[in-house]
């Protein structure tokens, strides 16, 4: 069992697509353009957050009309910002990861060292086959992301690159400047998504971070447990992310009912489609265990199923519930929000501070840290 006084992880995800992060008609006071964005970045930072996601779409879907491309926004945050750490969601497919790992470096550089990358294996069908792109089988998907974070890892790393692989390859392949290495951090960090076993076994082989859509205590259980089986045979450790939409209330009953009017409001129309694109992308897993397999209507009007990870009510009730989950392993909490500005203070103000003095209290007694490390 492993003790670690290190405190627990928040992330936000960035709203860099339009329609804010529940697919619903209710008005979310959230922008996705860039002088909001700033804003917001610079003020999460000050309200505790470690690290911002910018999401990837490359076309309309879903409620989610307008899109800013990943690493271009990313960057423009890191530079807007002094501590926060961006994540730039990617797709294998759709770039080529000598010319990724170029831009990372570049932006490692000029950020100090803050720079990430999510490795999306796709679940979108559309964004592929619209540009012309193959769409491959789920399976096959994963199969070419662990060789894209394989060779990202090579070139970051290594003077005179070299890869074989079946869907890339590289010779001799020298990239200057390299990433800015630091203790415990020898390359940008990696972080990948997934449910699926696939998805779980290749990030116990590759990845920094596994990130789970929303999942309660079994379900979270059971993810690190497995990824964590994975990594033991590869002498590696992996932490784990946990997809969550935050509701704080000052009561209990006003924090429901936003998520009463929020799930009443859906935009049943880009709800229903979405769900049938995600789910048949999950039912083609080889094990029928893909993201999103077992998710309900009013899962789905948050994109990540982040209601089911129970981040909703007064401050204590959620700073009892992020304990709760650090104790089984999860070491950070990626959030979502209605009203960006407004409900990101409240959570550094009220909420962050009762989560650390919860952890301090269960240091001073010697808690476990991680349950079943």
């Amino acid at each position: 069992m492993e003790n670690t006084p290190e405190p627990v992880k928040f992330a936000y995800w960035v709203p860099n697509v339009s329609g804010g992060l529940v697919v619903s008609k209710i008005e979310q006071r959230t922008d996705w353009g860039y002088d909001y964005n700033r804003e917001l970045a610079v003020l999460a930072e000050d309200n505790g957050f470690d690290y911002a996601l910018s999401q990837v779409r490359y076309i309309a879907s879903y409620g989610a009309a307008y899109q800013h491309e990943s690493t271009g926004f990313s960057l423009a945050l890191l530079l807007a910002t002094r501590r926060l750490k961006v994540i730039a969601a990617v797709h294998p497919g759709l770039w080529h990861p000598g010319v990724l790992a170029k831009f990372v470096a570049t932006a490692d550089q000029l950020s100090g060292g803050r720079a990430a990358v999510n490795v999306v294996s796709g679940w979108f069908k559309d964004e592929f086959t619209k540009l012309g792109e193959p769409w491959l089988e789920h399976d096959e998907r994963y199969r070419r992301s662990e060789e894209f974070i394989r060779v990202l890892r090579e070139i970051w790393t290594s003077e005179h690159a070299e890869f074989n692989g079946d869907f890339y390859r590289l010779h001799d392949f020298d990239l200057k400047p390299k990433p800015l290495a630091a203790p415990g951090r020898p390359h940008p960090e990696i972080f990948q998504g997934g449910n699926s076993t696939s998805a779980r076994r290749m990030a116990g082989r590759v990845s920094d971070w596994y990130f789970s859509n929303g999942r309660d205590f079994d379900g979270v259980t059971e993810q690190i447990r497995d990824v964590r089986a994975e990594a033991a045979l590869h002498g590696r450790r992996v932490r784990f992310g946990l997809n969550g939409f935050l509701i704080a209330r000052d009561t209990e009953a006003e924090a429901r009912e936003v998520l009463r009017e929020i799930v009443a409001k859906a935009d049943r129309e880009a709800v229903e489609g979405f769900g049938s694109a995600v789910k048949q992308a999950g039912r083609s897993a080889s094990d029928g265990k893909g993201m999103w397999e077992d998710s309900e209507f009013a899962d789905l009007v948050q994109y990540n199923d982040g209601f089911r990870t129970g981040l909703i009510g007064t401050p204590e009730q959620i700073a009892e519930r992020i304990v709760a989950y650090k104790r089984l392993g999860v070491d950070l909490f990626l959030l979502g929000f209605l009203h960006y500005l407004e409900d990101v203070e409240y959570f550094g103000r009220r909420v962050l501070p009762l989560v650390r003095e919860l952890e301090a209290d269960a240091a001073e007694r010697g808690a476990p840290a991680h349950v079943g490390s």
